[in-house]
């Protein structure tokens, strides 16, 4: 539901709300379609997701058209929304454009990134670490996401740190697609930790090779995972 302020005797909705009541929608709907509680190609019926959501008609497709652009929803005429499904051509323009871009950010990020943005990534890493050891999967997706933005941010390009969480959103559903194929997270979660420890160890000696070839060789073992189990 809306808020209203008073502006001018007249009451209007409160737009801040409103914005605050869509990013709920869409942060609610990114987490259930990312791990697979809302399974591809499952059709969206807004009644039963505004009931699910708590959350009005407005904000509800607000979210839904955000996810739409950044394809993890797909709009069918006259059928409805759907979560989009996990097919090979569309897996293999994920995983060649994250191999273009977040080899890009860490090839960037080797030259540019500071002192400060190092020991935050080294932080993170530690927490990667710590969430597995601790079976605590929120904060590993977390850190994760915090890993690859600040990367992005080091990277020091607009266009780059833009694209980075959309990219980050479709590879996140296909690492639980994986995870649940392969029995569970932990293996992949090492699998992860060797390639952050790389690229930090790539950062520190500012080595664009290096940290390029880190993130690239293990965006295409996620490739080959995902591609033998569709």
């Amino acid at each position: 539901m809306l808020s209203f302020v008073e502006t001018r005797g007249k009451f209007e909705p409160d737009q801040a709300v409103h914005r605050s009541l869509s990013e709920k929608a869409y942060e609610l709907l990114v987490r259930m379609i990312t791990r697979l509680e809302l399974a591809p190609g499952a059709v969206l019926v807004e009644r039963n997701l505004m009931a699910q959501l708590d959350i009005g008609r407005t904000p509800l497709r607000e979210a839904l058209q955000r996810l739409a652009s950044e394809g993890l929803v797909t709009h069918r005429p006259n059928r409805g929304m759907f979560v989009a499904d996990i097919g090979a051509a569309d897996v293999q323009e994920i995983y060649e454009f994250r191999t273009l871009i977040d080899g890009t950010a860490v090839s960037l990020a080797a030259t540019r990134a500071t002192r400060v943005q190092i020991a935050a990534l080294t932080e993170i890493h530690a927490a990667l670490v710590q969430a597995t050891v601790e079976d605590d999967i929120d904060r590993y997706v977390a850190s994760d996401r915090a890993f690859h933005e600040t990367i992005a941010a080091a990277a020091q390009n607009k266009l780059l740190a833009e694209v980075v969480p959309r990219i980050f959103n479709l590879h996140l559903r296909l690492w639980f697609y994986i995870s649940t194929k392969a029995g569970g997270w932990h293996e992949l979660a090492r699998a992860h930790e060797e390639m952050t420890r790389a690229v930090l160890d790539g950062l520190k000696r500012r080595d664009s090779y290096a940290t390029r070839v880190a993130m690239e060789s293990y965006i295409l073992r996620r490739h080959q995972e995902i591609r033998d189990l569709i």
